[in-house]
């Protein structure tokens, strides 16, 4: 980090996850550019977070497009002087359906954005920050990062495995070209585990959400719960190149379960219409 309040760029951050990572971020004094696909979201985003702006900006940009992203760094640059941290949290979900029921179409959504997206913004930030010589990359983790799997989110798994894959793999290239080129540039992962967003409560039926919501009750967390937390290990500065900073570990799981007999916790809304349903290449909101 700079001797300056750091500077902070959040892909998606019009909503959800990405949202309260701006919002953590400025409570804690950095300075904060944001992106969204509209600039409706975006031109709302800001008046939500009602901050100056000479610590908040915001560009509508398709992470999709490699363009739109290095216009979205070089706003950074031009307003703040400097960025410190990239944090690529924008991404899309299918319906909850088999592989087999979804279409080209909604698989290519949700490739583009998560893992194409997350490849963009890799790129463009890391080639950024080793011009600056410092710099951190985070990727955030999904459902499937684990290994896990479950019936309903086989391409947004996928996407999620793949871009864990890919944060390991960029961290080895900085590690490798750091042998020539030496530098200060990391690549890590955030794992926010399971946010009350839409997200998580898409596509199940009154009874199935019912069913599941005894899960999420005893596992999830408001995004005002997680992103304070994940805003303050990015800024502690103590992830090593290719690490992670995960929220719900599995001990922090197993406890839950364990204490869930004694410890009754209500997160999650009564019916899953109680948080709006996502579209396509929405700003990532949760796993």
């Amino acid at each position: 980090m700079t001797g300056q309040s750091p500077v902070v760029v959040v892909t998606g951050g019009t909503r959800g996850i990405g949202h309260g990572l701006a919002r953590a971020f400025l409570d804690r004094g950095c300075r904060v550019a944001l992106c969204g696909r509209t600039a409706d979201a975006v031109r709302e985003a800001v008046v939500r977070l009602d901050a100056p702006p000479d610590r908040l900006i915001g560009r509508p940009a398709d992470v999709t497009d490699r363009v739109q992203l290095a216009a979205l760094w070089e706003a950074a640059l031009d307003s703040f002087g400097t960025v410190d941290v990239w944090i690529n949290n924008a991404g899309a979900v299918t319906a909850r359906r088999p592989v087999w029921e979804l279409t080209e179409d909604e698989v290519g959504v949700v490739v583009d954005a998560n893992l194409m997206g997350v490849t963009n913004g890799s790129a463009i930030a890391t080639a950024g920050f080793l011009e600056l010589g410092r710099g951190a990359v985070w990727n955030m983790e999904g459902f499937g990062s684990d290994g896990r799997v479950l019936p309903g989110l086989g391409a947004y798994g996928a996407t999620k495995s793949a871009v864990t894959y890919l944060t390991r793999a960029l961290a080895a290239d900085l590690r490798a070209h750091a042998a020539t080129h030496p530098h200060d540039v990391r690549a890590m992962a955030l794992s926010p585990g399971m946010v009350v967003t839409d997200v998580l409560t898409h596509g199940y039926t009154p009874q199935e959400y019912e069913k599941a919501r005894k899960v999420f009750d005893i596992l999830a967390d408001t995004v005002e719960t997680v992103t304070p937390w994940l805003a303050a290990q990015v800024l502690s500065g103590r992830t090593r190149n290719g690490g992670r900073a995960a929220w719900l570990t599995r001990r922090k799981a197993a406890g839950r379960f364990a204490g869930a007999a004694f410890r009754r916790r209500h997160v999650m809304p009564d019916h899953p219409s109680g948080i709006p349903v996502p579209a396509p290449q929405n700003e990532e909101t949760g796993r």
